[in-house]
Order: C-alpha cells, then structure tokens, then sequence
C-alpha cells in the first residue's frame, strides 16, 4: 500500500517570520499525525528557518521550484547543490512556472534529471488547462507531458507526481474524485508503459486543484489518489492539519481488511 503525501505549496505567500509562525502553530499536531507523509513548500527565503522548526519531526522539507544547472551565472536562480542539504523533496513543472515562466516540458525533464542525480525527491506537477480540457484533450496533454517529462529519467522509485488540472487551481472549482481519479489511473498505465507494472504501482500520485479539508476525502479515497498538493489551504494552520489528518484516516481505513 503507498503511503499517502500531502505537501503544503505556499507558493509566493508569507515573509520569513510569518511562515515561522505558521509553521509554530500546525508543527505539534502534524508531527502527531501518522499513516501520511506530511511537505511543507515554503518560499526560499524561509526554507532555512522552517528546516531548524522541523528538525526532529516527522515534517518533511521541500522547495517550490530549482534550477537543473549546479552553479554558474545564472542570476536569481537556485540549484540542486544549494537545496540538497535543506530539502527532501521539489516542486518541478508547476503549472504557474509554465504559464508566467516559459517552462517546457524539456526543461522540466531536465529538472528531473538533476534533482535526482542530487538525491531530491521531485514532485513532478502535470495537467491540462480549461480550453484544453473542453477540447476532449486531457489524454493527449497529460500524458504528453508525462513522456516529454521523463525522457531518459532512468527510475521513478523516488518520484511524485501530481496531477493538477489548471482549471482548478485556486479557482474553488476542484475537479470530481472519480474524474481526477480517472486521470491519475491515466498518468499511471502511462508510467507502467515506461517502467512496468511494479514500478508504476508503488509510484504515488497527488491531486493538486482547489483541495480543502471540506473535500480531501472524494479524492483520497479514489484508489489511484495518493495524497494531494495543496495550494491556498496550506496557508491556514488548522485546515492543513484537516487535511492530512483526514488523509491519513481514510487510507488507513482503507487498508483494514473487511
């Protein structure tokens, strides 16, 4: 059974003593919470201070975002080397950094390669827009982006992927469990096309899109559904803590034999 993970993308939100704040203020009750693994994504700014918080917990680390180059001059940009010894995990291909950033999938799949290489666990983001969606090109979007992506990424044993329909991010519109559900099972025969059966079984899947605490449940309860990554609710102490508590219940339940 995949454990599920919930990761928390605070995106560009927060200064450094308001994320320390936020982090005081969920840190106790999301260390408690077993049968989840539990990210906090804060800005860069605040990796360092929320690393010395968690430190001792059961809280993961990861950044929103990195370069694939190691150094060099490339002004403003942040590389494998100087997260590796923060993070655990980062977010790669978000659909933000495509949209205002001009990521393509090449340059996601070259992201891929070098958070791997530098022992970073990435959570591959992937998922279509609105126009493309009314369009009856899902399919064609996501798994294109799943085959761009990982070119030539020779194993997916420390790999996340999260399946974000952009029409849903931060919209309030969130798509179905049963239809996220059917994507994410997309994205996962896919990833069986390219690494067996085995490997994409035990790969974990998040949904992305509008998650609330009022909603986790119809998509963790989805079988293909491993966890989510949450934008917007991440930011509020107590609803976080919601969600992966109730994340962590249903898929325990889950696995109880009946």
């Amino acid at each position: 059974m995949r454990t599920p993970i919930i990761a928390g993308n605070w995106k560009m939100n927060t200064s450094i003593d308001e994320a320390v704040a936020l982090v005081k203020q969920m840190k106790d009750a999301l260390d408690k919470i077993s049968g989840a693994e539990k990210v906090l994504c804060p800005p860069f700014v605040s990796l360092v201070s929320v690393r010395e918080l968690i430190g001792g917990t059961s809280i993961k680390l990861g950044a929103q975002n990195m370069y694939f180059q190691d150094k060099g001059a490339y002004t403003g940009e942040v590389s494998p080397l100087m997260l590796a010894p923060l993070c655990q995990y980062v977010i790669l291909g978000h659909s933000e950094r495509r949209q205002y950033f001009g990521e393509t999938d090449e340059i996601v799949n070259k992201k891929i390669l070098s958070a791997l290489n530098h022992g970073l666990s990435p959570i591959v983001c992937v998922g279509e827009n609105l126009k493309q969606n009314e369009a009856g090109k899902t399919t064609e979007i996501v798994t294109g982006q799943i085959r761009r992506g990982f070119a030539d990424v020779p194993s997916i044993d420390n790999v996340v992927v999260a399946y974000e329909p952009i029409w849903a991010i931060g919209t309030g519109k969130p798509a179905t469990g049963a239809g996220a559900n059917q994507v994410i099972g997309l994205i996962r025969s896919t990833m069986a096309e390219l690494y067996g059966e085995e490997a994409a079984s035990q790969l974990r899947i998040q949904y992305g899109g509008s998650v609330t605490a009022a909603n986790i449940a119809e998509f963790i309860s989805q079988p293909h559904i491993d966890g989510g990554l949450v934008g917007g609710a991440s930011l509020k102490a107590d609803e976080f803590v919601a969600i992966v508590a109730k994340a962590a219940e249903i898929k325990s339940s889950l696995r109880k034999p009946v």
